[in-house]
């Protein structure tokens, strides 16, 4: 009944990340934390935040709990590795549910794309790809791929053309590849995905075989759609490595990070501690459980998936999350065990839109793209906060959840923040990711410590 309404609000929430309003004093640069693992700050003034302006932050999260807008919420703020606030509001779920625990584990759905791109840059360092090279040199199936040209009335594509070239590994982590993705249902090539089921594939071969006979939204590299393409590279991840993705994203980020309850699955042992996932009613209202994920029935995650999605897939923890954003802000270590370079951190913190693409989006759709905020390697990346009107530092990345899930990490700040509900479709209100950068920032009185 809400699907159609459903879909435009998810997508809008996977996007809308980009729209923090505000300016404030450019803070002074301060050199990045040497801290290696997440411990408690003395007090929030030992890192430069104010106690008294962090409680609007809380009271803001406890009043969207209060509201009904959620059932419960937890949210961690860190700087320089030093946790500020680690906080839990509301319940597990409505009916019989416990008190939030910190340890309870969310569907982070699209925040599983920067993890993602973690395992691609592995692989990067490894000498298996270049940002350049052709996807057709890693995916043959796609050598054939079309190119949308027109579709009639209803929908249907009517006619297509050759691709130029193919698309560049470049663009398949940028989102500018030109691929559907099915999340929604008006775009003729999204409803080819819908129809041929490419995201509920029965395996990530399948996935690229039902992709090879859709034509391309547009020419690689001239636009800019949020397409399934990190589900392609998790197929990539999974050719080049000789692995089931799965088993590479354990063996080499989740396991060296400790990110002990991120997983594609719970299991039995760990089922109890998933969060109920929400849907809200727009005739009552209200929220209510959701048993439906774009048009098909929610899926069972006791057990392993059909398709490990590296664009949506995986079930996390605040606690985990935050741990990667830390390694990402050590510039790619933590505890002494280091992931990646500074330099492969610092790519994909780097905007690889075209300008061309910026200008022509001009902050005009949902992700706000314009020439001082853009999209990295599958990060979304904020190149010049004042002029974007943000309040966080310059080379943010941040992207968030289609239940809502959200989270920031500023070098420039040293500050990590990950915000965790559970709440389909956008969020009954603000956006929570943009309140709470606002909150955040108003209480960091001293960058400079």
């Amino acid at each position: 009944m809400y699907r159609r309404a459903f879909f435009a609000a998810t997508t809008a929430a996977l996007l809308a990340f980009g729209a923090q309003a505000g300016a404030a004093e450019k803070p002074t640069a301060k050199a990045p934390s040497r801290a290696e693992a997440l411990t408690p700050a003395a007090s929030p003034e030992s890192v430069g935040f104010d106690s008294a302006r962090l409680k609007n932050l809380d009271a803001y999260m406890a009043k969207v709990v209060a509201d009904g807008r959620v059932a419960g919420m937890t949210t961690l703020l860190a700087r320089h590795g030093k946790v500020v606030e680690f906080n839990t509001y509301g319940r597990t779920s409505l009916e019989g549910g416990k008190p939030m625990p910190k340890d309870e584990i969310f569907r982070i759905y699209s925040m599983t794309k920067p993890l993602t791109g973690v395992a691609m840059m592995i692989l990067f360092e490894e000498g298996k790809w270049r940002l350049d090279d052709p996807v057709t040199r890693y995916v043959p199936e796609f050598k054939n791929l079309k190119v949308m040209v027109s579709a009639d009335k209803d929908g249907k594509i009517t006619a297509v053309e050759d691709m130029k070239r193919p698309p560049t590994m470049r663009e398949i982590m940028s989102h500018t590849a030109g691929f559907g993705y099915g999340l929604g249902d008006k775009h003729p090539v999204d409803k080819l995905y819908r129809e041929k089921k490419v995201l509920s594939a029965t395996g990530l071969h399948q996935m690229i075989e039902r992709t090879a006979e859709i034509p391309l939204m547009y020419q690689p590299g001239t636009s800019w759609s949020y397409s399934s393409a990190v589900d392609i590279q998790g197929y990539i991840v999974e050719k080049l490595s000789g692995e089931p993705f799965g088993q590479f994203l354990q063996e080499r980020v989740f396991a060296p990070l400790k990110m002990r309850d991120t997983a594609f699955y719970t299991g039995a042992a760990k089922a109890g501690r998933l969060a109920a996932v929400y849907v809200g009613n727009k005739d009552t209202g209200k929220i209510e459980v959701a048993d439906e994920l774009f048009g098909s029935k929610m899926p069972d995650y006791t057990k392993p998936p059909a398709m490990e999605s590296g664009g949506g897939g995986l079930v996390s923890t605040t606690w985990d999350y935050a741990r990667f954003c830390q390694m990402i802000l050590n510039k790619g270590v933590l505890e002494g065990v280091r992931l990646l370079s500074p330099a492969s951190v610092e790519l994909m913190d780097t905007n690889v839109i075209p300008k061309n693409v910026l200008v022509s989006n001009n902050g005009t759709g949902v992700a706000q793209f314009n020439e001082a905020v853009g999209f990295g390697l599958d990060f979304m990346v904020v190149k010049d906060a004042r002029a974007a009107g943000h309040m966080e530092g310059d080379k943010t990345m941040s992207w968030g959840g289609a239940a809502g899930t959200w989270f920031w990490i500023d070098p420039t700040n040293d500050v990590l923040f990950v915000g965790m509900i559970q709440r389909m479709g956008g969020t009954g209100g603000d956006d929570l990711g943009t309140a709470a950068r606002t909150l955040t920032y108003q209480a960091l009185l001293h960058p400079e410590k």
